[in-house]
């Protein structure tokens, strides 16, 4: 049997034999591979606020998510019991309200893990800022709902949080002229300077009170087609680009490693994307799809940017079948392999899959 099939009905057994959420929340941080709408309260030109982002999403609504339909972080709450994280910035704009009980999400388009990454872009929460939005959140608004320190801290040691964060200072900053990154920073060194500023976000997070967190590698940039179109290379990949973000994902998986051993009580799962994300690329229909190269909708300057706003119509027909629904962005066909693999095998998240390290 597909083990995309076998993940499937083992995430469906499992979500429906249990009646109480296998967490009691889901905080989730990144960048535009996870935004559920926070980028439609700043001014910045990340937003997805229009059709045909969501085309396929619950009442054919866009919400903020860059993508046709669900998130990785939405298949996961599915998974958990949950409802969707909430983007926190509509959260704040209500005096009080019991979502927050069920997790939030900080993730924000065009940031990364650097500050200045994406800044040409508009608005958005860097990496540091999301982790102070969450600080902000244990100490300002979760107490109103917990009698004791000790409630809270169980609820947050008990809760998953889900993070993907760092493709966007690459395209947003790295490979981008007019920041000075690229001229002083080798590839190497740059892959450093990142995975060490994640490092020091996450004991950031551990400090706060998070125990289970699961963090993403980057994935195939080299792959999309804002790369693609616009760099000279031969193959469906610019394989050489490829290669900068596999220097990433070979120092963050033992830099997760060490945190785990290193902060009592703590379980840093880390999501192995880019060989699914790559193979996915290179063998479409592997996975069920018939296009690995070219954008859904309509985008700006030939295919390398994102949808262009009230061309909703003339997306294609059948997004399940893309790899991308935009330049940057993978379908919800994608985002929902990732996600079961990640729940319920060994295949994506190691040394554990989400069920795993829920029920654990």
């Amino acid at each position: 049997m597909d083990i995309f099939l076998i993940a499937l009905i083992t995430t469906t057994t499992l979500t429906s034999a249990n009646a109480d959420p296998l967490a009691p929340a889901l905080y989730v941080l990144g960048d535009s591979l996870l935004d559920s709408g926070n980028n439609n309260f700043f001014p910045t030109v990340a937003r997805a606020n229009f059709a045909p982002y969501g085309m396929n999403f619950d009442g054919s609504r866009a919400t903020g998510r860059f993508t046709n339909g669900r998130t990785v972080a939405d298949f996961i709450a599915e998974f958990i019991g949950l409802p969707y994280a909430p983007p926190y910035m509509s959260i704040k704009r209500l005096v009080e309200s019991e979502q927050v009980m069920t997790g939030l999400n900080f993730a924000s388009g065009s940031c990364g893990i650097l500050p200045q990454t994406g800044s040409d872009l508009g608005k958005c929460l860097n990496f540091p800022e999301q982790v102070d939005l969450f600080e902000r959140t244990v100490k300002e608004d979760l107490p109103r709902y917990y009698k004791t320190s000790q409630e809270l801290s169980n609820y947050l040691a008990k809760s998953l949080f889900l993070i993907s964060i760092g493709s966007n200072d690459y395209i947003n900053n790295y490979l981008i002229s007019h920041y000075d990154t690229g001229k002083r920073y080798s590839p190497q060194s740059f892959a450093t300077l990142l995975v060490n500023n994640l490092s020091q976000q996450l004991q950031r997070l551990y400090e706060l009170g998070a125990r289970k967190m699961t963090v993403f590698e980057i994935g195939p940039i080299g792959c999309i087609p804002s790369i693609t179109r616009q760099i000279k290379h031969n193959g469906p990949c610019v394989e050489d680009i490829n290669q900068m973000t596999i220097l990433f994902n070979n120092e963050l998986a033992p830099m997760l490693l060490n945190l785990t051993s290193t902060l009592q009580h703590s379980s840093f799962i880390l999501g192995r994307v880019n060989w699914l994300g790559y193979d996915a690329a290179i063998t479409p229909s592997k996975y069920g799809l018939s296009d690995s190269s070219n954008p859904c909708c309509v985008t700006w300057m030939n295919g390398t940017s994102g949808c262009v706003p009230g061309l909703g119509a003339l997306a294609c027909k059948q997004p399940d079948k893309q790899y991308f629904f935009d330049a940057y962005h993978l379908t919800e066909t994608l985002y929902k392999h990732i996600a079961t693999l990640c729940f319920n095998t060994s295949s994506v998240c190691i040394p554990q899959n989400i069920s795993d390290l829920l029920l654990s």
